[in-house]
Order: structure tokens, then sequence, then C-alpha cells
């Protein structure tokens, strides 16, 4: 059943209908100046739908509580109630389907958001067996999602900004259609009014509010100055609810009227000075004293906690503070005077040089091997793997290398890197290493043992693999492919391949093809090679 309301007529003289169950299914956003008649296009609209759906009307100033007597429903003055009470009354009035109005006229700004913002989270948090269609009304919108932060608490704009972002963008699937209404659209969270599908613009004279409302209706920015000619309760229209083009329409009338009309011109009335002398300046009547709420229990037990918590705190006077390590202090973050709090307030830090700590990450690759070599000296990786001693050279390459010793390693693998955090342990005296300090570190990779080391000029390549030539007896040049280690006082451990009583070519590579015959000219290696010094 399609439900088509009345909302006036279009320019062209012809009945402006709203698909009331298209409105169900989104969102609706009125915009429009002080006097452009967005109070009375929501009475319309409220008034024409009232026989068909449920309805809540977010009031903050009492205009729609006339709706109660004509068609019946449910004023609650939030003034009169908590924030838990409003969050109960919501739920109940959308399981019972009782339309209603949240009066907040007389709350400032914050209790306005906060009781608007329980309200609203009872009607969005009922159980699903009661998500019954029902029309949300929030006038004056800018109040309840504001674009920037205002004078108001930040927890009372979060509250009532989640609110609001919960309505317009979650509540169409829990049977809430949102409708908001503004004065001004910059005023107004571009996330809320985002949401909205069907727009009515009113009479618009700020630029930045005719630019955002010519964009939201997809026109151009020059075409955007006929906002400026709308007259009281003409509006452009455009979504699928309305209209699939702009098109322009006046509101009819309503059957009720607000509680606070426009106001009108009419003259003065006929008095006596010294009348309005005697009733302006008489004496003030007696103050009367509002009784103040009572806190929750829960709130009492907090205040006085925290009341206990005040007394014992006592000035500190010839206080020692024992630190439970020795090493180098830095500056003192407190002056004499502050405010200490225990266990809270840092006053300085220490750092120990001597020894000091490296820490460095392996991979699981290198950590096979070194468990293995731990394993043969009868420790473990976590034990230091036997006390493996290491060297790290810091950035200045004239420093001498440090030697320490592998003292503690990680119980598991970091399944995010696959690596385990190492540490090794390094006598520092003289204070040359400091803490945060860069550095490379080299851990032997084996037990020691007997290898074959030879120039790493010698190495040739042959695509993906290491080759390095050989002379047999006769002086024929041979191909032999070797898998290489690390640099070794300035030669290259070779790991696989070579015997060490092989004749290899060390000078000359680029004339040697396997297969040809070459005249042999033995040299003796030097202990270490020239390099070593910049290789290490």
């Amino acid at each position: 059943m399609t439900v088509a309301i009345e909302m006036g007529q279009t320019s062209a003289g012809a009945p402006a209908a709203l698909d009331l169950e298209e409105l169900l299914a989104t969102r609706l956003l009125v915009q429009g100046n002080s006097g452009s008649g967005k109070s009375h296009l929501l009475r319309r609209l409220l008034e024409q739908s009232a026989p068909w759906v449920q309805q809540t009307i977010i009031d903050p100033e009492g205009d729609f509580v006339t709706l109660g007597d004509r068609f019946g429903h449910l004023v609650i003055d939030a003034e009169e109630h908590t924030e838990r009470g409003l969050q109960s009354a919501g739920e109940r009035a959308r399981i019972h389907r009782v339309s209603t109005v949240l009066n907040l006229e007389g709350l400032d700004a914050e209790n306005q958001m906060r009781r608007a913002a329980a309200f609203l989270g009872g009607l969005f948090e009922v159980a699903r067996d009661h998500w019954y269609p029902m029309l949300v009304v929030v006038d004056e919108a800018q109040l309840f999602a504001p674009a920037v932060a205002g004078e108001v608490s930040d927890e009372a704009r979060k509250l009532s900004l989640g609110a609001m972002t919960n309505l317009m963008c979650r509540g169409r699937k829990r049977g809430l259609a949102g409708i908001i209404a503004t004065q001004r659209l910059a005023k107004l969270a571009k996330n809320v009014a985002a949401e909205a599908s069907n727009f009515l613009m009113g009479r618009t004279f700020l630029d930045i509010d005719m630019a955002r409302a010519a964009d939201l209706l997809g026109m151009e920015r020059r075409q955007a100055e006929a906002f400026r000619d709308l007259e009281r309760g003409q509006f452009m229209a455009l979504g699928p609810a309305l209209s699939h083009r702009p098109l322009g329409l006046r509101i009819g009338p309503t059957d009720t009227s607000p509680r606070n009309a426009t106001p009108r011109l009419m003259p003065l009335p006929e008095s006596a000075l010294e009348d309005a002398r005697a009733i302006i300046l008489a004496a003030p009547p007696p103050e009367t004293v509002r009784p103040q709420r009572r806190s929750s229990p829960d709130l009492l037990d907090q205040l006085m906690a925290a009341k206990s918590a005040a007394l014992e705190i006592r000035p500190m006077e010839f206080t020692e503070i024992k630190a439970p390590l020795s090493g180098r202090i830095d500056r003192r973050l407190v002056s004499v005077g502050n405010l200490v709090q225990p266990d809270s307030t840092l006053l300085t830090t220490i750092v120990t040089r001597d020894p000091i700590d490296f820490y460095f990450d392996v991979d699981e690759r290198l950590y096979f091997s070194y468990a293995r070599d731990a394993k043969e000296r009868g420790g473990s990786m976590q034990e230091g793997a036997g006390g493996l001693e290491v060297v790290v050279r810091v950035a200045d390459r004239a420093e001498a290398v440090f030697k320490g010793k592998l003292d503690f390693a990680e119980n598991r693998i970091d399944n995010a890197t696959g690596t385990m955090r190492v540490r090794a342990r390094f006598p520092n005296a003289d204070g040359i290493l400091q803490p945060g300090m860069f550095g490379r570190i080299n851990v032997p990779g084996s037990l020691p043992h007997s290898g074959v080391l030879v120039p790493d000029e010698a190495i040739g390549a042959d695509q993906d693999r290491r080759i390095v030539f050989l002379v047999d007896e006769s002086g024929m040049v041979l191909a032999k492919p070797v898998r290489t280690g690390p640099l070794l006082d300035g030669y290259r451990v070779i790991r696989q391949g070579l015997t060490g009583d092989e004749t290899i070519i060390v000078n000359g590579l680029m004339h040697a093809r396997p297969g040809t015959k070459v005249k042999v000219e033995m040299v003796t290696l030097p202990p270490r090679a020239e390099t070593a010094e910049l290789q290490q």
C-alpha cells in the first residue's frame, strides 16, 4: 500500500504529495533560516502522517506540545525526568507504539543534549521484536549534532552526536526514519546531514549555506541564488519521497498552532508613568529555594572514596627516594615544590651503562643454527647459547670492536615478524657505549672448524651460482661450483665444493675459459688480505 500525504501545492498549482512509505525507507533534511517556515512544514508533515505512523518529536523550544491535544501525542517534559528515566520512556514508547513529544524547554544546552541522547538511545536500543516503523523528528538539529565543539562538555557532545549519528546512519534498519530540521547547514555535522536522501530547502541568505544546499540538491552555485527569493512557507523539494527533480512547493495550512506564535505588531498600552514606575520598580518576590535532586548512591560512594583518598595525601618532607639500580641519572623532570603522586609521577630516569646490553633480532634460519651450536656447547639459546662470544662495531669505524657474550633469548618466535629477540652483554667500564646507540653485531654461525679460504676476487658468477676456476695436472681449466660463506680476514669462506688441495686461478680470470690450457704460475697468499680492514 502506498500512502501519499499532501504537503501543499507546487509552483504550478498542482498538489504536492510526499510518499510516506518511501520516507520511512529514507531520511529527510529540512533547512531554512529563521522565519522561513520550517516548524510550519514539520507540523504539516506530522499532522498529515499522524493517522498512519507512530511519531516522536525532539522539541527544544516547546513548539509541538499542542499536538497532544489534537492528535493524542504524549508530551514528556524532560526537565522532570532523569536521563535513565528518559531512556526507559523511549523504550516503552517504542514497545507500546505511543507517539510522543519530548519537550526540552527550560533546560540549558548541555542538559538538552544529554536528555535527547538518552531518549533517542531508548528508541534505538529496543529489542528487534519492537522495530515498528516510526518518524523521529528533530527540530533545530544543529543543537544536537553540532559541526564544531561549543561551550558544552565533550562528553555531552559525544553522547548527543552519537545518538544523532545512530538515528541517521543505522536507524533505518531499525524502523526509525530520521527527519532533521536546521537553520544553518554549516553548523550541522556533515556525517549526519550526508545520510539524508530527501531535501526540503527554504529561504537562505548566507553564501556558505546556499552553497551546501546547492551541492545537496545537485544544482549549480549560481542557481542557489534562488534560495534568497523564496517566501515564507516556500521550499525547494528533491528526493525519492518528493520529486526526482528540484520542485518548488508551498506548504499548506495546519490544524494546530505553535504555543509560541510569531510576534506581530500591536499598539502599546496606555498607562501613566507613575503606574509604570510602581509596577516595574516594585519589590521583588521572595526567592523560592528549588529542591535539589539527590545524587545516586553510586555517585555518593565515588565522591566519598575520592575524599578519603585526598585525605590520605600528606606533604612529603625530608623524603629519601632510592633507585632500584645504579647507573647514570638524567635531568630532573619535577622541580622543588611541585606535587608528586605516588606510583604516577616520573621524577627522572636512570640507565645502567656497565655492563650494557645489546638487543637484536634473528630470523628462524639463524635461530636453528645458533640453537644447534648451543646444544653442542651444553647450553640453550635462552641461557645465552652457552656463553657464545660476539663482537659489535659502532658507527665510528675507527673505534675498535667490542667483545661480549650472548646472555639471553626470548622463549618464542614472534609470529608477526618471524624473528626472536636476543640479548648480548658487553663490559663498558670506559662508558663509550651509550644506551640507544646503534651497532652491527657479529655472531659466529658455527663452532670453530677447519675450512677453505680463497680470495674474494677469485670467485666468479655463472647465472645464479658461484664458481671457482681450477687447473688440473695437465694445465686444463675447469669451472667448479662452490657454496660460499662469510668473509674472514679478507678471504671468502668456501662451505662446499673445495677440499683445499686444488689449484685455483686468482689472477687473469677474464682470460680463463673452461676447456682451455693455461700456463700456471704459483703464488703464495698472505695470511691476511690487504682489504681485510675495509671488509670487516
